[in-house]
């Protein structure tokens, strides 16, 4: 799927928080880091309109993220830093299903589709808990299927390993790299990198490295140690 900016700049409040960008994003793994303030999440939302453009353009599939807001929202997923804000209902089957009880589809398809996410993540089992109960991996799961099963092309996570133990940090590592879905990831988890076709390095509201995982780090803690 491409993800086109096209001169595509934000402001908030007279503060440009995204300087004009015009980029192209086709690679299956993409990385976006940054120190805090940088732009990094920023830039991410304007991929599925979360974030308009001030001026320029972002398109994601040919669609425009203004002219075409719902359609081109509907070709990318986004996780929030805590997925657990993200989620509507209390138990972990009727919040997946209410994903898709809004798109005209019948009773039976719901069940099927929701049945069949949970099976995709191994998750079935937790199917009937509370949000609440899940543990910091299973939210993340749990997070990750409620968006998939509306079958995005685009899953983006925001800080998908934040405060999770090493345990649940490698399930979730393993789970993205397993996704046929193209990828993107806000973190400032580095190891998680690895493999990564590509890492976008923001620093304050600009590109400041665009390369491999390897280049974009090294250029990273330089910033970082300034």
């Amino acid at each position: 799927m491409d993800i086109v900016f096209s001169d595509a700049s934000v402001s908030f409040a007279g503060r440009q928080a995204i300087h004009p960008v015009s980029v192209a994003l086709t690679e299956r793994r993409i990385g976006i880091i940054g120190l805090n303030g940088s732009g990094k999440t920023t830039f991410a939302r304007m991929i599925n309109a979360l974030v308009r453009p001030t001026a320029g353009r972002v398109t994601i599939g040919g669609l425009d993220t203004v002219t075409d807001e719902e359609a081109a929202r509907g070709r990318a997923g986004f996780i929030f830093q805590n997925p657990q804000h993200q989620m509507i209902l209390p138990v972990l089957a009727e919040d997946i299903a209410f994903g898709l009880k809004n798109r005209g589809l019948s009773k039976e398809e719901v069940a099927q589709r929701t049945e069949a996410v949970l099976e995709r993540f191994a998750i079935a089992h937790l199917a009937k808990r509370r949000i609440h109960e899940l543990s910091g991996g299973e939210t993340q799961l749990a997070a990750i299927a409620s968006v998939l099963v509306t079958r995005p092309d685009i899953l983006i996570l925001d800080e998908p390993t934040n405060q999770l133990d090493l345990k649940n940090r490698s399930l979730i590592e393993q789970t993205i790299a397993a996704l046929p879905e193209q990828a993107i990831v806000i973190t400032h988890d580095l190891p998680l990198l690895d493999g990564f076709d590509r890492v976008l390095l923001f620093h304050e509201g600009r590109i400041a490295a665009d390369g491999t995982p390897a280049d974009a780090i090294r250029i990273y803690r330089e910033i970082a140690a300034c």
